[in-house]
């Protein structure tokens, strides 16, 4: 009886492996975060930095967060799992886990629990996570490209086609608008009897418009990604906007809008129409 359940036991972590290995061989690329969330600092015992380097060891390609990324990986994120490494309680040993994601955010794979003994944090961590990665080496990790996810490549240039012509179009609209209004103050003559009097409202607009940016800059929008592009939510948590990725770097499409977000200087803009006038917000989003 125990001889069963042991071959049943080995059966199914041998299924598993195998799957595992399956999922994974689809994925080119690994990233690996700047800062784990159990660490109070980036690279804190570069234990980020071990990630990468174990991952390369065993066959991935992995890229650090906020590196250059390959051509084919910025046009189309698929290609890429996004590594994690999380921690379990634990009172006399240090247990870690590695986390591998798709591009949805969905869990690929999780490693089995590295397991570390030692008193200090430093020797603790590496030892806990070396042994966290030896479920990963055992999976004998090779890239076969899928046409399932190589095939999103494909797919997303093609809308990003569609949303830079969309963009062009926008700001064509845009400009031909400025040209109209900046034509019409041409048209207008103020007497200079009531320059004093005109004078106020428009100090008091601009008192309005600067109350109006900061109650803008005071509502944070948190971006989570999504396919082609992320969704921007406030703290409810409620979805305020869907963006699309663009051509253009720092520049986005908003889903059911004719609108655009984009970075200028330090701040992000939304530039949109009301009532035909065009009109620009300033958002605070968190990347």
């Amino acid at each position: 009886m125990k001889t069963k359940i042991l071959s049943a036991a080995i059966a199914c972590l041998i299924v598993t492996t195998v799957f595992s290995q399956s999922n994974l061989n689809d994925y080119k690329y690994v990233i690996v975060p700047n800062k784990f969330d159990f660490l109070k600092e980036k690279d804190q015992y570069q234990l980020n930095s071990l990630a990468q380097f174990l991952f390369n060891k065993y066959g991935f390609e992995a890229l650090k967060e906020g590196d250059t990324y390959p051509e084919d990986l910025i046009r189309n994120r698929c290609l890429a799992l996004r590594s994690d490494v999380t921690k379990e309680p634990g009172m006399f040993k240090t247990k870690l886990a590695v986390e591998l994601k798709g591009c949805n955010d969905q869990v690929i794979y999780t490693s089995q629990l590295g397991i570390s003994r030692e008193k200090d944090y430093a020797k603790a961590y590496v030892e806990a996570l070396r042994a966290a990665f030896k479920s990963i080496e055992m999976l004998n990790y090779k890239y076969e490209p899928n046409e399932r996810i190589t095939s999103l490549q494909t797919q997303s240039s093609g809308e990003k086609n569609e949303v830079a012509q969309e963009i062009e179009v926008l700001k064509q609209e845009i400009q031909n608008l400025k040209k109209e209004k900046e034509a019409e103050l041409k048209v207008v003559s103020i007497p200079k009897a009531e320059t004093p009097v005109a004078v106020l409202p428009t100090i008091k607009k601009a008192t309005a418009m600067e109350t109006g940016v900061k109650e803008v800059l005071s509502k944070v929008l948190y971006a989570q990604e999504i396919e082609n592009g992320f969704q921007l939510v406030d703290s409810s948590p409620r979805v305020v906007y869907r963006i699309k990725q663009t051509q253009l770097e720092n520049v986005y499409l908003v889903e059911n809008k004719s609108a655009i977000i984009y970075k200028k200087g330090d701040d992000w803009i939304i530039e949109y129409y009301a009532n035909n006038v065009s009109k620009q917000d300033v958002l605070n989003i968190k990347f």
